[in-house]
């Protein structure tokens, strides 16, 4: 299970939704990472897309509920924010995580020790708070 981590100040951007990430969004609102896998397969991907990319068939597309844990893969540390909304935040890190279910995931670490980050710690699900029913997947470093 997943937790809600903290509201940003000032507000960052929202995310767009749309029919192909749209129960992602849903899922997030809720407090849950969901994600995307093949029925015939069991290839499991992320970002959302319309079909699976083992078979390239939309009938093979199904959304699960994962468990919000991972491991770093690689990470990088941003100083210098290009978006105005971003620039109170820095240092701030933004890292792939490779989700226990197989899937690769682009996201930042965040709490009070995201800047020790190092390749292959662990890390879980916590989400962010963009507004009104929009919440934004992000992990915290597993102390131990």
């Amino acid at each position: 299970m997943t937790e809600q981590a903290y509201t940003p100040d000032p507000p960052l951007p929202v995310p767009q939704r749309n029919a192909d990430n749209a129960p992602y969004w849903d899922g997030a609102a809720e407090g849950k990472l969901l994600l995307q896998r093949c029925r015939k397969s069991g290839q499991v991907w992320f970002y959302p897309r319309q079909v699976s990319p083992a078979t390239w068939d939309a009938a093979d597309v199904e959304w699960f509920e994962a468990s919000g844990l991972g491991e770093v893969h690689s990470f990088s540390i941003v100083h210098r924010a290009s978006e105005p909304g971003y620039r109170p935040l820095t240092p701030f890190v933004v890292a792939l995580i490779d989700l226990k279910e197989g899937a690769r995931m682009m996201t930042n670490i965040i709490g009070p020790n995201a800047l020790d980050v190092a390749i292959g710690d662990k890390v879980r699900c916590v989400f962010e708070a963009r507004g009104e029913g929009i919440n934004v997947p992000q992990f915290l470093r597993e102390e131990g």
